[in-house]
């Protein structure tokens, strides 16, 4: 009985895996504003950059077209990516985290990361983080990160020459904060190793390993870094800091890092959070005009190259037919790096749907999301399921067939069933949300926006109706406003979303509370939040 079991078990398509090691290794990667559309497999007909290793891994496993992140823009999304929670149930219920923010994962939370340690595996997070720290500055020295307001005469006449020049003071300032460890990031939030920019349009303009600069930074980001789409917050720097180098950066160390796992024998969860085709547009010299559009369009050939390389070492290293590889982007293509220009070309970052980065629409949240898995997924299959990145966490439990405690994931539902080649819906509704905090409900097939615009930066909208109401089943581009038409859905959509908040979850389980009062939507005008300038998410 043992031996016919066991040859079997040998003759299974995914015998390899299962007959060597039952823990299977994970690598997510989370490009950064990468558009729907800007992957070619799922904008064949109007997108135009190649992106033959994302396509490749895309024909290996399973890709979902129906795929979302929490948000139209990146701190929230992340957090909902490696938590499993709604972001909206934190502070951070609009906008991003600021400038030298605080911690948005409360160090009790339990992320991807450590739910993967506890299952005995090596983790790393290489990559942008931009979900906070508690860095090492006083209150007396948090001017002194940015240009002086009232420079010395000394400093104001070398900016007039050639940009903002850091004080004797500042430098000094610099000096105690960076030699100290950074608190509160990705080493105390569940990953062994964390290796990245932290943000790479922001200060500081350094690497981060683990909880300590790589360098002490001394003078400003020179000001030829500060315009068309690089850099937009000028900072402390390391000196010759060249931003064309982080991304061929975190490809090296992701490989080293496959490598280090496989030759200890450790299995390993990689969360690579990629800094690309975001701002800075920083295209190395090779990918330049590569795509004969415009720079983000080479800088997404850039960003498949990168993806390609660690794939390849995947391969190489023999880890590839027992890796779980995840790849999707925290949100749509950001609308100002040329996006008119693109179209006129004829390439659609956001395809078929309506909006961009920052918006409620399709455009702003329904991103790339794609899973190969050798001998479990089976290769080249296409499901049009309601998925969403705050899946990772159940599905990553049920693959280490463990339970979750009813205060983490509450609202993560498993990617199992689809993965298995199930074609049933695993969660009924989705909340998804702009930039200004515009929630954006799936129910089904049914959409319901309780705002009169994009709640983002994306122009449009009847203004003159509140609400929006969508059948995403025959109207993909959001062009048809039934909310005045069916009154009694909006009614249902509304009462759902109320639901979805006092219940403090979307799956079954214990009641949670959110972190703070969430605001409801839609708000009176005067209590609307001011508007955020588009240049702090850039």
């Amino acid at each position: 009985m043992k031996a016919t079991l066991f040859a079997a078990l040998l003759l299974s398509p995914s015998a390899a895996v299962l007959a060597t090691d039952t823990k299977p290794n994970i690598l997510v990667i989370l490009a950064d504003d990468l558009g729907y559309g800007d992957v070619h497999c799922n904008n064949p007909e109007r997108g135009k950059i190649p992106t033959p290793n994302i396509d490749k891994l895309a024909t290996q496993g399973m890709r979902f077209i129906d795929g979302h992140s929490s948000s139209g823009v990146c701190s929230p999304s992340r957090y909902t990516l490696l938590t499993g929670r709604y972001h909206w149930r934190t502070r951070l219920q609009r906008s991003i985290v600021g400038v030298f923010g605080e911690p948005l994962i409360a160090s009790d939370r339990m992320t991807i990361g450590t739910l993967a340690k506890q299952q005995g595996y090596r983790t790393a997070c290489i990559g942008k983080w931009h979900l906070g720290w508690d860095w090492p500055v006083t209150k007396e020295q948090r001017p002194l990160l940015a240009p002086l307001k009232q420079p010395s005469d000394e400093a104001r006449t070398a900016r007039r020459k050639g940009g903002a020049v850091a004080t004797e003071q500042q430098i000094a300032a610099w000096r105690d904060i960076f030699s100290k460890p950074i608190a509160g990031g990705p080493s105390t939030r569940g990953f062994d190793l964390y290796f990245g920019t932290d943000i790479p349009n922001w200060p500081p303009f350094c690497f981060i390993e683990n909880d300590r600069t790589l360098g002490i930074p001394t003078e400003f980001l020179p000001p030829e870094y500060m315009a068309k789409n690089q850099a937009s917050n000028q900072g402390p720097a390391l000196k010759d800091w060249k931003l064309e180098g982080i991304l061929p950066a975190l490809g090296d160390r992701t490989i080293k890092f496959i490598d280090e796992s496989m030759a200890k024998k450790e299995p390993f969860l990689i969360y690579m959070p990629l800094t690309s085709p975001h701002t800075p547009l920083a295209v190395n010299p090779e990918w330049k005009d590569k795509s004969k559009l415009n720079l983000f369009a080479d800088f997404v050939m850039e960003t498949d190259a990168v993806v390609g390389r660690v794939l390849d070492a995947l391969e190489k290293s023999g880890a590839a037919d027992n890796t779980l590889v995840v790849f999707t982007a925290d949100n749509g293509c950001a609308p100002y790096i040329g996006v008119e220009d693109l179209e006129k070309m004829g390439h659609y970052p956001s395809g078929p749907l309506r909006g961009y980065k920052a918006d409620a629409w399709e455009g702003g949240h329904r991103v790339p999301f794609m899973v190969r898995w050798p001998g479990k997924v089976k290769a080249g299959t296409v499901c049009n399921q309601l998925v969403y990145q705050a899946d990772l966490m159940r599905t990553f439990a049920d693959v280490f067939e463990v339970k979750l405690p009813d205060t983490a994931g509450e609202d993560s539902f498993s990617l199992m069933p689809l993965l298995k080649g199930e074609d049933k819906p695993i969660r009924e509704n989705a909340v998804s949300a702009s930039i200004g905090g515009t929630p954006a409900l799936r129910s089904g097939s049914w959409k319901y926006i309780p705002a009169p615009g994009s709640g983002g930066w994306g122009k449009g909208g009847d203004q003159s109706q509140p609400v929006q109401l969508y059948n995403l089943a025959d109207d993909l581009g959001e062009s048809k406003n039934l909310a005045a038409a069916m009154p009694e859905k909006v009614a249902e959509m509304k009462a759902l979303l109320e639901k979805l908040i006092t219940d403090g979850r979307s799956t079954p389980g214990a009641q949670q509370k959110n972190d703070v009062e969430v605001v409801r939507y839609p708000r009176e005008a005067s209590a609307r939040p001011k508007a955020r300038k588009a240049s702090a998410c850039k």
